[in-house]
C-alpha cells in the first residue's frame, strides 16, 4: 500500500492533473483529502491497496476505484482548465493553477499539500493570509494515497471529457488517443485542419 500521509496529525491534500501532454482538449486537475484512519478500517483495504498511478491502472480498475473516492475521501474536487486558458498562459501554469482551483473547491482546508511533481507556486486559501506548506513530489502518483486518488479522479473525468469530444470531431479518434500525439491524430490534422478544442501554442504538425 502507499504512503497514507506525509506529515502525521494534519489535513494534507494530495493533488495531480491529466493531460498535460496532449494536442487537444482541456487539462484536468484533482485534489483528494483522505484521512489516515480510513486505512484502519478492513472493509477500506481492497480499493486502497489498489491505488496506485493511474496510469499503471486498468481502464476497470480506475472506474472501481473513483467511486470509491468520491464516497470516502474526506473531500475531493475536480477542475477543468481548458485549451484556451492553456494557449495564453502555457501548460505548466495551467497545471499549477488548476490543482489550486482543485483546493480551492475543497470543502476543508488543508493544512498540508501534497503536490505530483517538481513546480509548484505558494497557495494562499481565500480569506486566509498564510500560505499552505507544500511538498512536491516527483512521481507521488505512485507514493501517496492521496496523490493517487487525485490522479485517479482527474484521469477519469478527463476522458470522460474527451470521449464527449470524440462524438463532435470522431475524425480525430479523441476515443483511444484522448488527444495526445499519436500518428492518427497528425494525420487527422493535417486533413481536416485544427478545432477549437486543439492548443494552438502546441506543435499540431507531425515533427
Amino acid at each position: 500500500m502507499l504512503k497514507a500521509y506525509c506529515i502525521e496529525g494534519v489535513v494534507e491534500a494530495g493533488c495531480d492533473e491529466a493531460g498535460r501532454g496532449p494536442l487537444a482538449g482541456s487539462v484536468f486537475a484533482a485534489a483528494v483529502v483522505l484521512e489516515p484512519k480510513l486505512i484502519e478500517q478492513e472493509q477500506h483495504r481492497e480499493w486502497l491497496e489498489l491505488l496506485n498511478d493511474s496510469k499503471q491502472l486498468s481502464e476497470k480498475e480506475r472506474r472501481f476505484l473513483r467511486p470509491k473516492i468520491e464516497q470516502y475521501a474526506t473531500a475531493w474536487a475536480v477542475v477543468e482548465v481548458t485549451a484556451e486558458e492553456i494557449d495564453q498562459i502555457n501548460i505548466l501554469k495551467a497545471s499549477i493553477i488548476g490543482m489550486q482551483r482543485a483546493l480551492d473547491n475543497l470543502t476543508i482546508t488543508p493544512q498540508h499539500i501534497l503536490v505530483d511533481g517538481n513546480k509548484w507556486k505558494p497557495y494562499i486559501p481565500a480569506g486566509q493570509v498564510m500560505e499552505v506548506p507544500a511538498r512536491t513530489v516527483v512521481k507521488g502518483d505512485g507514493k501517496y494515497l492521496s496523490i493517487a486518488a487525485a490522479s485517479v479522479l482527474a484521469k477519469t473525468y478527463r476522458d470522460e471529457y474527451m470521449l464527449r469530444l470524440h462524438e463532435e470531431y470522431p475524425q480525430y479518434h479523441w476515443d483511444t488517443n484522448m488527444g495526445y500525439p499519436t500518428k492518427a491524430h497528425y494525420e487527422a490534422i493535417r486533413q481536416y485542419g485544427i478545432t477549437p478544442y486543439h492548443r494552438k501554442t502546441f506543435k499540431l504538425n507531425k515533427p
